[in-house]
């Protein structure tokens, strides 16, 4: 089964999200904050991460750089999650290592193209 760490302090975002992709057969771990979830891409091992850019703690941002620089994890996926799209958040989530980037209110038809095309699947 695939696994997909969802790195989101929004509990109304992560209970949605969560449900919406273990009807499609995913297995979701979560991580509420940046440091968490830097430390889950090492324990948990996931296909692919979903990151929150916006987090208490460490951001999504920096979040995103530590996994990148981790030879554990640098191979791990990460799609950028953002409510607050502006231009050039883009670029800037695929700087600090993103291989993705999509906005919030999630699109879940979207979001799942872009998680099966990184994971090979699409």
């Amino acid at each position: 089964m695939t696994k997909i760490l969802l790195v989101e302090d929004d509990e109304m975002n992560r209970d949605m999200l969560s449900r919406r992709l273990l009807k499609r057969d995913y297995e979701v771990v979560i991580a509420t904050d940046g440091e968490q979830g830097v430390a889950m891409a090492g324990s948990e091992n996931p296909d692919l991460i979903l990151m929150d850019m916006s987090l208490p703690g460490i951001d999504g941002w920096t979040a995103t750089r530590q996994v990148k620089s981790d030879d554990a994890t640098r191979s791990i996926p990460v799609i950028a999650l953002t409510a607050h799209a502006m231009a050039g958040d883009r670029e800037k989530a695929l700087e600090a290592g993103c291989d993705d980037f999509d906005t919030k209110p999630v699109e879940l038809k979207r979001l799942l193209g872009k998680i099966e095309a990184l994971l090979g699947n699409g």
